[in-house]
Parts: C-alpha cells; structure tokens; sequence
C-alpha cells in the first residue's frame, strides 16, 4: 500500500515537472515572439520617423525644385542667375492697386540707398571742349545735368598703428644742479588695451563677431581672408577674442538688460533643444537646451535674451526670472509652474494635451 502511494506521487511530481517544462517552452517561444516584435516595430518606427521628416521637410522647407542644391545651402554656381531672375534692381516687387488691374510699381533709386551717405561728381569739360569752337572764346559754366547714380564699394582695410606716449621733463629744473634730483618726468596716459597683451582693436573684434554671428562665416574662413590682405590671424587667436570680449564686455551688458527685463509687467519664455560639440564630460549628441526670454510691451524698447542650459529642468526658468511679477506667456511645460510670483499665460497656438506646436499636427493631415 505505501509503494502504491510513493508511485502515485512520482507520477503526480513527473507530471508536474513535464507541465513546468512545457510552459518554460511555451515562455521561451513568447519570448522569442516578443523580440520579433519588438524588431519589427524598431523597423516600422524607423520607417516613420523617416516619412515624418519627409513630410516635415515638404510642409514647412522650400517648395522650389528648380535646382538640385543640397538641402540648407545655395548653389555656388548659379546663385546669382537665381537670384536676378527674381527681382531686377530698378523695380521692387511691391504691388499698387490701379484701376482694373494690379502693376508692379517701380522702387525710386532713393529708396534703394537710404541711409547710405551721398557726394556729386560732376565731369568736367575736356581742354578741346572749354573753348569755343566757332571763335575759340573760352566756354562758361552756367550748369549741369544729372546722367545717372552710382554705387561705390570700397572693400575692408587695415592699418597697424604704433602707440607711443610722450615723455616730457622741466627744462628749467634740469638745469639747476641744486634740483637735479627734484626733475620730475611726466608721460602722456595710452588708452586701455581691448586686451591686454594683445594687438586687437574694437573695430577689429567687432568685425570678426560680427562676420561669425550675423553673416555665419566660420572662423576657418575668416582667417582666409585675414590671409588674403596679408594679416596672419589663426582662427585660435579669433577665438579667444570673442570669448574675452563676450565675458568682459559683453557679459555685463547682459546683466544689465537681464535686471531691466525683470522690471517689465508680461514676458515670454520658451526652451528649444540644442546639441553641443566638445562639452565637458558630455556626449555630443546629449541634448542640451535654449531658452529665450522677451519683453512683450508696445513703445518700450524691446529685450530678447538666450539663456543655455544642460537640462530643460524647470528650475532654470525659476532662476533667471527670480524677482519677476508679472504675466508670463509659455507653451505648456509645466517646468514653467515652478517660476513664483507671475500669471501664467498659456499660448493658444500649443496643445494643452502634448506640448506640440499646433502646425505640426499638419502632418496627420497629410494622406497615407
């Protein structure tokens, strides 16, 4: 009887194990199922996120055709014959309503050059011309006639100019040997360095921001063309001018307007991804963060600021804009609840739901 129980109990536990078993298996295939899937959607994700920038790309980049530049650039070849073929330097491509029909209306030359100073050049008779050709009686001026206006160009142009101060003494104590010891020299004061040590001149860092910042030239074509008038500028030494003049002068003008945009009564905030090259301890493609912050009151001078973060935590927000108490328009971050002391606005042009820009639901819009 009890060898008849332990057999009934080897079965039931043989049962039990074949069962454990077939279930690992039935897991192991569900697993590999899942990984299949998993695969399968990382391809069709992939396949999305393609058609996505596609889509992104037609809706919202150029709808020309006309060349075959590459996305962002222009043509080096042929960007001026795209360019006349649009608009020709005598007519504007302003419209005026005449009666029946529209007419492009011609632009005056005065318009064109406004703000661009303005001399007269008047030609001058030749030496067979101021004499009269019938009796040979010398020619009188009595005026002039305007022919037509030009635009001269004279190209960039440097100097390099030695500083020296004056010294100077008494001639009348150096004289007196009893005072010999009491002459006194005195030397004219040179203005400050822009920096010390260095031979760069406001006009000339300036002009390397300016080229860097508002024309996008990068540093390794600015220092071509230092090349090209003879001037050895390396992009190093560019460099560090910006960033010296960024933190010495620059810097305290943007506290400043930083204090005066906190007194203003309504602002508006917005974050934007940004990725940096060669951050400390940060992988390139880690994302980083712009925000912009602006004045928004009619017939006060207008205040825009850019502020960069290695978060879009809301605690940055909170920071710059301590001391603010006024309305305060943004997306619907909600990073932005923790700046106290405003009245928050919402933009109508953002969705409460996901934080998305109202014209990028354009896209659902576009057939499959």
């Amino acid at each position: 009887m009890a060898g008849t129980q332990k057999d009934i109990k080897l079965i039931e536990y043989k049962d039990t194990i074949k069962q454990l078993n077939m279930t690992v298996k039935s897991q192991n295939e569900l697993i590999l199922s899942l990984k299949d899937t998993i695969a399968s959607n990382q391809e069709q994700m992939r396949i999305m996120t393609e058609q996505i920038e596609y889509l992104t790309r037609k809706l919202f980049g150029t709808s020309s055709e006309k060349s075959k530049n590459i996305e962002g650039q222009y043509s080096l070849f042929d960007e001026a014959e795209q360019e006349a073929s649009q608009a020709d330097e005598s007519e504007a491509a302003e419209l005026v309503p005449v009666k029946e029909h529209t007419r492009k209306a011609k632009s005056r030359q005065s318009d064109i050059f406004r703000g661009v100073p303005s001399r007269d050049e008047i030609i001058p008779l030749s030496e067979d011309q101021k004499f009269c050709a019938g009796c040979g009686t010398q020619m009188q001026v009595i005026g002039k006639e305007f022919v037509r206006r030009e635009f001269h160009f004279t190209p960039s142009k440097g100097e390099v100019v030695n500083i020296y101060v004056e010294t100077a003494k008494c001639p009348v104590c150096s004289e007196v040997d009893e005072m010999e010891k009491a002459v006194s020299f005195v030397k004219s004061e040179a203005p400050e360095a822009l920096i010390p040590h260095s031979y760069a001149t406001a006009s000339v860092a300036a002009w390397v921001m300016y080229q860097k910042y508002v024309n996008s030239l990068p540093l390794y074509r600015q220092e071509q063309d230092w090349k090209q008038m003879g001037v050895q500028l390396n992009r190093a030494t560019l460099a560090n001018w910006i960033i010296y003049c960024s933190s010495h002068y620059f810097e305290p003008f943007y506290d400043y307007l930083h204090r005066e945009l906190l007194k203003r009564k309504f602002l508006v905030a917005y974050e934007t991804r940004i990725q940096v090259l060669h951050e400390k301890e940060r992988r390139a493609e880690t994302d980083s963060f712009m925000w912009l912050f602006r004045s928004g009151e009619y017939g006060l001078p207008g205040i825009i600021l850019y502020r960069y973060t290695e978060t879009r935590a809301g605690f940055n927000a909170a920071e710059f804009l301590k001391g603010f108490e006024g309305y305060l328009e943004t997306d619907c971050y909600q990073g932005y609840n923790g700046v106290l002391g405003i009245r928050r606005c919402c933009c109508y042009s953002k969705s409460p739901k996901n934080d998305l820009n109202v014209r990028r639901y354009f896209i659902e819009a576009v057939p499959k």
